[in-house]
C-alpha cells in the first residue's frame, strides 16, 4: 500500500514538473503591443501543432518577440486528457519603430508611428539611408 502510494506520488511530480517555455526574439524593440492566446489548441503532446498566430494584421512593423509556453494549468489539462489534447500558451510581442512597405512604382516605404520618439526617428532615417544605398533606389519615411 505504502509502495503504490509512493510511486503515484512520484508519477504526479514528474506529470506536473514539464512545464515548457520557449522565447525567439528578433533584433527589433518590442512595442506595447501584445498578441496573446492562453489556449491554442494543439494535440498529441504538440505533434499536431496550433493554428498560426496572424500577427501581420495587428504587427505594423513586424515581430519584436514570440513565446511559446505549456503553463500549469495547459499541463493540467494535457495531463488530464493522456496528452492527447495539449494547450498552450502564445504571446506575440510586436516590434515598435518603422515597418518597411513596397510602392505600387517599386519604392521603399519605411513608416514611422507618429508618437516616436526623436532616438526612433533618427534610426529609422539611418535605416532608410542605408536600405537606399543597398537598393540604390529611393527609400521614402512615412509618418504615420
Amino acid at each position: 500500500m505504502k509502495v503504490s502510494r509512493l510511486l503515484s506520488i512520484i508519477a504526479l511530480i514528474f506529470l506536473f514538473s514539464s512545464c515548457y517555455h520557449a522565447q525567439v526574439t528578433t533584433n527589433k524593440e518590442p512595442s506595447g503591443e501584445v498578441i496573446e492566446n492562453q489556449w491554442a489548441h494543439s494535440f498529441v503532446y504538440g505533434l499536431v501543432p496550433p493554428s498560426e498566430v496572424e500577427a501581420s494584421n495587428k504587427c505594423d512593423n513586424g515581430v519584436a518577440k514570440v513565446e511559446t509556453q505549456i503553463s500549469f494549468l495547459n499541463g493540467l489539462v494535457r495531463s488530464l486528457t493522456g496528452g492527447l489534447y495539449t494547450p498552450m500558451t502564445i504571446t506575440v510581442s510586436c516590434a515598435e519603430g518603422s515597418g518597411m512597405a513596397v510602392n505600387s512604382d517599386g519604392n521603399q516605404n519605411l513608416k514611422v508611428n507618429k508618437n516616436a520618439t526623436d532616438q526612433q526617428v533618427a534610426k529609422t532615417i539611418q535605416e532608410a539611408a542605408e536600405k537606399s544605398n543597398q537598393l540604390e533606389n529611393p527609400v521614402y519615411v512615412k509618418f504615420e
